[in-house]
């Protein structure tokens, strides 16, 4: 390790930002999709929220070698950077105690951010690939009914609050993570020399963060306030190729409970 310190360095740093990073962006973008796609995307079926995120969905479940590019392209990776950054946290030592400053408060944010991704995304890609919802702590994500799947899960009175706090504080500390250790490889690579660069690129890293944590509530809020039948019934209809019936499009029925 000491040895290859400098190159593994980098590594780390380069992995963290892609794949790993990009993918997040992408994630959380196609996530608030359900918000706005309703804003930007035209309705074919009666809700261009839900059908702008099923149509993305789709996309992804039909990319050619899709568990290949997942293994080669993102779990690998995710797996190098995670096992490399649990042994830079081991092997680091915080200050915070005895230098009570703010690069020392986010040296710290950034190992524990790190722990809560990990156990995250870990439970994230075993849900989605394996059904694991971990007592209903994760959603049971249907493909073909990918929103109000998602809903479902958060519309279950307190139990659906909790699953909502749950999935903004585990994307916050990803978010944090991403965009802290954004800023961290400007230096790193050399990018970020004198203080007032290091100042204004962690003005552009603070911005894309406070974005993409956005995204995130935005998804939980673009879902905890959705129509499951409705939802449900345009999914079907686009798997059917047909629209839906016009009653739907102005339909009041409230949310079905979690066992819809």
């Amino acid at each position: 390790m000491d040895r290859h310190y400098f190159l593994l360095r980098r590594l780390h740093s380069l992995s963290g930002i892609a794949p790993i990073g990009v993918f997040l962006l992408f994630h959380l973008t196609t996530n608030s999709s359900i918000m706005w796609g309703r804003m930007l995307g035209k309705a074919r079926h009666g809700d261009a929220g839900v059908e702008t995120f099923q149509h993305e969905v789709n996309f992804i479940h039909n990319l050619p070698a899709l568990q290949l590019m997942e293994w080669g392209v993102l779990f690998l990776p995710i797996a190098f950077h995670a096992l490399l950054g649990i042994y830079y946290a081991r092997t680091g030592k915080g200050n915070v105690k005895a230098y009570n400053y703010q690069d020392n408060w986010r040296y710290s944010l950034q190992r524990l951010s790190g722990y809560i991704g990990i156990l995250f995304i870990f439970m994230h890609i075993t849900s989605l690939r394996f059904g694991w919802t971990y007592g209903g702590l994760m959603p049971a994500f249907e493909g073909e009914h990918a929103a109000s799947s998602t809903a479902a899960h958060f519309q279950q009175g307190g139990l659906g609050l909790a699953m909502a706090a749950f999935y903004i504080v585990c994307v916050s500390a990803l978010v944090f993570h991403f965009a802290n250790g954004l800023w961290t490889a400007a230096i790193t690579w050399g990018l970020t020399i004198s203080v007032e660069a290091q100042k204004r690129w962690g003005y552009i890293c603070a911005a894309l963060g406070l974005a993409l944590a956005g995204a995130g509530v935005a998804a939980v809020v673009g879902f905890s306030a959705l129509d499951i039948d409705k939802a449900r019934a345009i999914e079907t209809a686009m798997r059917a190729g047909h629209a839906a019936p016009a009653a739907l499009e102005t339909s009041s029925t409230p949310p079905a409970g979690p066992g819809h």
